[in-house]
């Protein structure tokens, strides 16, 4: 079973940046894949960003070039690096994980982009 907290959600103004963290309660590098959802309002979720155990990660193309998925070691969390935010970046984003066959969903973080 794996355990995910999100962290960092806020509002920011367009064109600004914020970063995303999920703490993970086992070894994010025994986990086969994690990554962010996200989920606007009135919209499905939908696949932001992930990062495999090897450490090969995937976009979205609309956050292509704006956002970075990377794994901090010593903290035992997938970060999430946004910038250049824009106001369609507005929803609430999930951490998730694949592990033993299973998916595991955090309880989400709010992100708002607004001027």
């Amino acid at each position: 079973q794996v355990q995910l907290v999100e962290s960092g959600g806020g509002s920011v103004q367009p064109g600004g940046s914020l970063r995303l963290s999920c703490a993970a309660s086992r070894s994010i590098f025994s986990i086969g894949v994690m990554g962010w959802h996200r989920q606007g309002l009135g919209k499905q979720r939908e696949l932001v960003a992930a990062i495999t155990s090897g450490g090969n990660a995937n976009y979205t193309d609309s956050v292509k070039g704006r956002f970075a998925i990377s794994r901090d070691a010593a903290k035992n969390t997938v970060d999430l690096q946004m910038n250049s935010l824009k106001p369609e970046d507005t929803a609430v984003y999930y951490c998730n994980a694949y592990y033993n066959m299973r998916a595991y969903w955090g309880q989400g973080t709010q992100v708002t982009v607004s001027s």
